[in-house]
């Protein structure tokens, strides 16, 4: 099995980076419009927690193309290793 690559491993972190960039504008616009800093505490999380869910039912939607399924096929078919 091969080892994954930077850019797979950083992925997930690109989208909570993504999610967290809409949640900070999302309170910053909040706080300076009602300059309530609770308010624009549950503005972020909100959009946060909004923006995380988006995100995942995007990535979930797009279709691996043909090297990604026969990759998903080999680790399907490994027979799993046994720790005795």
């Amino acid at each position: 099995m091969s080892k994954p690559s930077r850019r797979e491993i950083l992925k997930p972190i690109e989208l909570l980076v993504m999610a967290a960039i809409a949640a900070v504008f999302t309170g910053v616009i909040v706080l300076m419009s009602t300059r309530e800093p609770v308010i624009a505490l549950v503005a972020f999380g909100v959009a946060f927690v909004v923006t995380l869910v988006f995100i995942a039912m995007f990535v979930l939607s797009i279709k691996p193309d043909d090297i990604e399924r026969h990759e998903i096929d080999d680790e399907d078919n490994e027979t799993p290793v046994s720790p005795h």
